[in-house]
């Protein structure tokens, strides 16, 4: 009997959403499409109707995330204003996105460190973003050298990942939940800080090398 296409959709999901809990939590090594499939309470072989091979159900994970960061990006990238402006709109974008999907950051970051098959995935969803800070940071970083653009698009995606990383272990130093309201209000308020901190810098590189020219 042929599945309706609801319920292949229900089902669907539901094995994706079982497949990406298990993922972040264990690692994709360390995860077997039985343990999908008992996590999803569907037969194994339903598993494998949806997703002929682990490897294309990772990839049907990881574009769920992307295709969603890419729409919680696009609107603030595509708008006008400065580059502080600009720079600032991005941030809270990519903020709301990792608080509304907190097991991303862990997710890619497990793949980058495994060397992973997946990377050519992870890159080319990457390469939006990056190109936007390439051409964001261009009007007031130089393209070569220790404060090129480049660096900024790292230096940028490691202020906002790599909270979210830690903050398993954060919390005991802390004695305070990270991932609790006031701590993310406090963190988005301090990568803006750091953001104009990054930008006046930058301000007066361009003003120093402008009085040495003369």
């Amino acid at each position: 009997m042929r599945v309706p296409p609801e319920e292949r959709s229900a089902t669907a999901a539901r094995i994706l959403q079982a497949a990406d809990e298990l993922i972040a939590e264990v690692s994709y090594e360390g995860v077997s499409m039985r343990d999908v499939a008992e996590a999803a309470g569907v037969k194994k072989a339903l598993v494998f109707y949806y997703f002929n091979s682990k490897a294309e159900l990772f990839d049907r994970v990881i574009e769920r995330y992307y295709a969603a960061h890419l729409g919680a990006l696009s609107s603030s990238i595509e708008g006008s204003g400065s580059v502080r402006d600009r720079l600032h709109r991005v941030i809270d974008a990519y903020l709301d996105f990792i608080e509304a999907n907190r097991r991303y950051p862990r997710l890619i970051q497990q793949q980058v460190a495994g060397g992973n098959v997946h990377l050519d995935l992870i890159r080319r969803n990457l390469e939006p973003l990056f190109e936007w800070v390439q051409a964001t940071f261009s009007e007031v970083a130089p393209s070569h050298g220790p404060l090129a653009a480049r660096h900024f698009f790292v230096t940028f995606s490691g202020i906002v990942i790599n909270y979210y990383t830690y903050a398993v272990v954060l919390g005991p130093l802390w004695s305070e939940d990270p991932l609790c309201p006031s701590a993310l209000t406090d963190r988005r308020s301090h990568v803006h800080w750091m953001a104009d901190l990054v930008l006046d810098g930058l301000e007066r590189e361009r003003t120093e090398d402008s009085d040495r020219s003369r």
